[in-house]
């Protein structure tokens, strides 16, 4: 899978900042780094494990903020980085905005909808 990178802005109670962010469709919450998530005042919802590619279990902790792509804006859950981790748009993000990322244009597309 190629990397493809997109810039968005996310907003919190305290601001709002602009994040360049890893489209990951592996990934599925949208991660911000630490240094984000305190400067636009998000505050610890509930704590989930996640599994990393090569199975390590860890622990973070959950959110919610608003974010706005060129594609369209929402509201998201977000997990929130600790030192070092990288933000990362993953795919429940995507799905709620409606997207699709094509991994062989390397772009985000419009999400083919079912009512069914």
């Amino acid at each position: 899978m190629g990397i493809t990178y997109i810039e968005g802005r996310v907003r919190g109670p305290s601001g709002e900042e602009v994040v360049r962010f890893l489209i990951d469709s592996g990934a599925t919450y949208t991660v911000l780094p630490e240094e984000v998530w305190r400067r636009i005042g998000l505050k610890p919802i509930r704590e989930h494990e996640f599994a990393l590619a090569d199975g390590t279990i860890v622990k973070r902790w959950v959110s919610e903020c608003y974010i706005s792509l060129p594609q369209g804006e929402a509201h998201t859950p977000v997990v929130l980085g600790e030192r070092d981790d990288h933000a990362i748009l993953g795919v429940v993000t995507l799905e709620i905005l409606g997207l699709v990322f094509n991994p062989f244009k390397r772009t985000l597309q419009p999400m083919r909808m079912l009512l069914v």
